[in-house]
């Protein structure tokens, strides 16, 4: 199912959105292998890697996947296993799109959002940092990316939901 066929300017907007802030974040993919590649001199070549680069690569990872989770969103990527979607008429598909989307992905979306707040707040206050001596400081601005990743998540969401409805009712036209 391709719903994108049809051009439904609002949630395209919304997509666009989504997907730059994706496209922009990918890059931390090949900062990712820059860092890798200079941890492997650094620990084979000098026999000394550092802490910090072995934390900074585990922040470009997550980076990279939770901007992709919310770009894959956008561009309705996501994997479907099933046995009986891939048989439903295109008006029953957009019905399990709809439902889907408000009874199991907006409200997950909505309380990882939420918790995760409470999350960065209290990594903040704390000014919380890596409990190695050599890591890295401001914890909390990795643990930003789970409210910010999500937030786009729930764009993508409610895009792809409107985009739905419209197809849904211009269908019933």
């Amino acid at each position: 199912m391709n719903p994108k066929v049809i051009p439904v300017p609002f949630s395209d907007a919304l997509d666009r959105y989504v997907h730059r802030i994706g496209h922009f974040m990918a890059w931390s993919y090949v900062l990712l292998v820059l860092v890798i590649i200079l941890q492997v001199v650094l620990r084979k070549g000098f026999a000394s890697g550092l802490i910090a680069l072995e934390e900074i690569q585990w922040h470009l990872y997550a980076i990279g996947v939770m901007f992709g989770l919310a770009s894959v969103q956008a561009s309705d990527g996501h994997v479907r296993v099933d046995l009986f979607y891939m048989r439903f008429s295109q008006r029953k598909k957009r019905w399990v799109e709809v439902l889907g989307i408000l009874v199991l992905l907006l409200p997950f979306l909505i309380i990882v959002f939420l918790n995760s707040l409470d999350f960065v707040w209290e990594s903040w206050r704390m000014d919380e940092r890596s409990s190695a001596t050599a890591g890295l400081p401001f914890r909390w601005l990795i643990k930003a990316v789970i409210p910010t990743a999500f937030g786009l998540m729930i764009i993508a969401a409610i895009s792809r939901l409107y985009r739905e409805i419209y197809l849904l009712l211009k269908e019933g036209e």
